[in-house]
């Protein structure tokens, strides 16, 4: 009786002295840039890690969005607005996940004088990539503009606890962080 209580026992230990260890967690080679980032000294040694990331956030997994996308930013490097809005505007609905997409759509809409899209589209890009420190930043620069200091302080936080040598992030959040926290006295 005994033995026949041991016997599973020793059959369910042995399975698991056999298993495999489990695999190593793998961290994507944007974590390991992000990672970079925190230890770079200077602006002007992050810039390089910083277009490596932005390089890593343009890449869409289709070849039809890289198409669109290309031939938008064609038709923009040839002043044709007219056909890289429709372009972009094609990638959006196609991908409306692919956040890329929303931020030229976003760019173009602010360079049109259209804000209010492009906060829209910019706080898309937000919420499908919380990790771009670019469209933190933009996003930070028009609540500012709109006077939302509090709303665009908390960005630019966010934009420099991802890349700590913005300049132009820190610069805001040194002058903001008086006007809407105060002094300490």
């Amino acid at each position: 009786m005994r033995l026949s209580c041991l016997f599973p026992l020793l059959l369910i230990g042995g399975a698991a002295m056999a298993a495999p260890p489990p695999k190593p967690i793998e961290v994507s080679s944007e974590d390991r840039l992000f990672a970079q980032l925190q230890k770079v000294d200077s602006a002007e040694d992050a810039h390089p890690i910083e277009e490596k990331l932005k390089a890593l956030f343009r890449v869409s997994g289709s070849p039809s969005v890289d198409l669109l996308m290309s031939r938008a930013q064609a038709a923009l490097g040839a002043q044709d607005n007219k056909t890289a809005k429709k372009l972009v505007e094609a990638v959006t609905a196609i991908a409306p996940d692919y956040a890329e997409g929303w931020h030229a759509r976003a760019n173009m809409e602010q360079a049109a004088g259209d804000d209010t899209a492009a906060l829209v589209s910019l706080q898309k890009v937000v919420l499908l990539n919380p990790r771009n420190f670019a469209a933190l930043t933009e996003l930070g620069d028009m609540l500012q503009d709109y006077g939302d200091k509090s709303g665009a302080l908390k960005l630019y936080r966010q934009a420099l606890a991802l890349d700590p040598r913005l300049e132009s992030a820190a610069h805001q959040v040194k002058a903001l962080s008086q006007t809407v926290e105060g002094r300490d006295i």
